[in-house]
């Protein structure tokens, strides 16, 4: 089947997401690479700062303004949180504007407002297809439970979900669809490689500063995803999920390991629970149930838009673990807009997304 050329501009294509976003757009069939913009950057050509691409290494980065980006089909704003909802309120309706940045991810202000600082700016739609949005049976026959896909086909504003939220909501959903884990004991301790820090210079970033090390950060339940993860985990559980979520920095350049423990509830079994995420991603061609006795390694999502995640039940505690591993940028960030981008214009969810990592 044959499509429109969709044309698409990459507002701060200068960064980690935005040069990502314009790796995986520069492999869509249907695509068209629009301008590709910058703030600080602007004016410099595109392969001084992503060596990378080289098929765009001759763009220079233009100026980010609200004119600029309406001549395209969509635009992906890779911006620093905060700093989108005042450029996409000057944009027309009718363009696909995907946000990667923060601003509109929380239905809450007042959680808003508590984590970022600022007032908020209103929320859109939630960009991760696969999530459950509700409770569902495992015990009806071919049931497949609800997922916020329904709310991005056809959308035109669309928040990208953050890097943690994506593999750690993904990882404990369906568990609590099911009915299967209490709301009230949720604890989640990530690794990120150091791109999910931006791509701005800062000496704990350095690479004297963290090769050989791992170092945590945003201790005490501060980090800015905690309200995102909450709300994803209390959609599917149709009641308030709270959680206890320590961020670390790894030595790696990318990629997200997430450990995510809840506590089961009275009876539920190991059985229970793998028919439990086979129920609600058995057709996800995004997400990879490992076989059990399986753990996934970030290695081997590099460049994918999957998360692989392998479950067990530590019976001895009655917590249920779910091990995920993601790359920040593909399907924690860019991947993830792209996925949307299809969805938004009624093209295959999987269209110039990688389903494979790279090795060694």
């Amino acid at each position: 089947m044959v499509y429109r050329v969709i044309r698409v501009a990459v507002a701060g294509a200068s960064g980690y997401a935005g040069g990502e976003a314009l790796r995986l757009l520069l492999g869509h069939p249907e695509v068209e690479v629009g301008a590709v913009t910058a703030a600080s950057s602007a004016g410099t050509r595109l392969g001084d700062v992503h060596p990378h691409l080289m098929p765009l290494a001759e763009r220079v980065l233009a100026e980010t303004t609200p004119e600029l980006l309406a001549e395209h089909d969509a635009v992906v704003l890779a911006l620093p949180h905060g700093a989108s909802a005042a450029l996409a309120a000057q944009l027309p309706d009718d363009l696909l504007v995907l946000d990667c940045g923060a601003d509109h991810r929380l239905a809450d202000p007042v959680a808003w407002k508590t984590f970022y600082g600022s007032e908020h700016a209103g929320t859109w739609p939630y960009g991760m297809p696969e999530l459950p949005t509700a409770p569902f049976s495992t015990t009806t026959s071919g049931a497949a439970p609800d997922k916020q896909r329904a709310a991005l086909v056809g959308a035109r504003r669309v928040a990208v979900p953050g890097c943690y939220p994506t593999g750690i909501s993904l990882a404990l959903a369906p568990g609590f669809a099911a009915g299967l884990l209490e709301p009230d004991d949720v604890v989640v301790v990530a690794a990120s490689g150091t791109s999910g820090a931006g791509k701005g210079l800062k000496p704990n970033l350095l690479g004297s500063e963290v090769m050989g090390s791992m170092s945590p950060y945003g201790v005490g339940g501060v980090h800015r995803h905690t309200p995102e993860i909450e709300q994803n985990l209390s959609g599917a559980a149709g009641e308030p999920v709270t959680v206890s979520f320590t961020p670390t920095l790894a030595p790696m350049p990318r990629g997200i390991l997430a450990t995510c423990t809840a506590t089961v509830r009275a009876g539920v079994t190991a059985a229970q629970l793998r028919e439990a995420w086979n129920t609600a991603y058995t057709d996800e061609p995004f997400i990879t149930l490992l076989p059990e006795g399986s753990w996934p390694r970030t290695a081997d999502v590099l460049g994918s838009n999957v998360v692989a995640m392998g479950l067990a039940l530590d019976e001895r505690v009655g917590r249920v673990v779910v091990v995920a591993a993601e790359d920040n940028l593909t399907k924690g960030t860019a991947g993830a807009a792209v996925q949307c981008l299809n969805l938004a214009f009624g093209l295959p969810e999987t269209l110039g997304l990688p389903t494979t990592g790279l090795a060694p």
